[in-house]
């Protein structure tokens, strides 16, 4: 089934004349959303946490943005945006937000883990859905400069007033999604297959094999620089192609000798095996399981976290990279 798509023409910006927008963070997306948004014309805070010498308040600052208390900008606010770590949502949400938050006002997320899994209960009088650009923060802001714009998710969780749909489509129009396109999910599925993506291919998958890789060929007797420079360096070279057009893109790309060579290959690391290793990560993650895994390590001070960090860190490939990355002025 094809995916519902919105564009500007679907969005009406004037659904969110005399609202005000508090955006909560002023991070990679924070700031972007905040700019693109002003930018549109519509009314724009910064809720802050923390102390105010941090980078993020100078940059707001510096942004020519008010900045409040995230209880005060709250308490201002028509629509709370909720772009802090997944770490602290629950916390900041129920000590700073939910006291301030009235009847027919909005609570917006970009990733849905707090909501969908249960940590952040909004209460029912309130509209709770979502606009989450698929980019970096810097990116939805330069391609909005530029006159274009990031695709975003659109969900709605919660549809108290009956114009749910119509307020989150005007704030991604707003900061630029509109020019792209807008489609429509659900906080289940965004929030499951974006931590699927994460952990299985993304920052779990693609890293474990450059790993292994590198460890083969070492074992093998190969120089490390080698090793490095055909199992990281060149990653990016594919993954480029992959984002230009695509897995037919990528083999039009490279030799015939890479093409065959990887189709004939490729099954063989990746097999049935890992796919089922998947599925196993896909049924944890939407039983909650990871959630309530990642919080309690976060919460109990993460000495395991670190610990993963630390041996990650201490890789033989990374002292490699270090060192050959210094030849490399063009990544500096």
């Amino acid at each position: 089934m094809a995916a519902t798509m919105y564009y500007d023409k679907d969005a009406d910006l004037s659904v969110l004349d005399g609202q005000t927008i508090a955006i909560i963070g002023f991070g990679s997306q924070g700031h972007a959303h905040a700019m693109n948004l002003r930018d549109s014309g519509l009314n724009v805070i910064i809720g802050h946490h923390g102390n105010d010498t941090s980078a993020t308040f100078r940059a707001a600052q510096e942004a020519g943005f008010e900045i409040f208390p995230v209880a005060e900008a709250a308490k201002r606010a028509d629509i709370v945006q909720v772009l802090i770590p997944d770490t602290i949502q629950q916390k900041i949400y129920e000590e700073d937000i939910a006291p301030n938050l009235v009847a027919g006002n909005s609570l917006m997320f970009a990733h849905g883990l707090n909501i969908h899994f249960g940590m952040i209960k909004p209460s029912e009088d309130i509209d709770v859905f979502m606009i989450a650009p698929k980019g970096p923060g810097h990116l939805v802001r330069d391609e909005y400069v530029a006159g274009a714009g990031v695709p975003c998710l659109v969900a709605i969780y919660q549809d108290a007033s009956g114009d749910a749909m119509k307020k989150a489509l005007a704030y991604g129009s707003g900061v630029g999604g509109g020019r792209g396109g807008i489609i429509e999910t659900t906080f289940q599925e965004e929030t499951e297959t974006d931590l699927f993506g994460e952990q299985a291919v993304l920052c779990g998958g693609s890293a474990e094999l450059i790993k292994a890789g590198f460890d083969v060929l070492m074992e093998a007797g190969y120089q490390p620089e080698i090793a490095y420079f055909e199992v990281m360096h060149e990653m990016k070279l594919i993954v480029d192609l992959y984002y230009k057009g695509g897995l037919k893109y990528m083999n039009y790309s490279v030799s015939e000798t890479a093409e065959y060579g990887g189709m004939v290959v490729g099954p063989k690391i990746i097999t049935e095996e890992s796919k089922n290793a998947m599925r196993d990560v896909l049924k944890h993650i939407q039983s909650g399981g990871f959630a309530k895994e990642w919080m309690d390590e976060y919460n109990s001070g993460g000495a395991n976290f670190q610990k993963l960090r630390e041996a990650n860190d201490n890789h033989p490939i990374e002292k490699t990279g270090a060192e050959l990355r210094k030849m490399m002025s063009w990544i500096q």
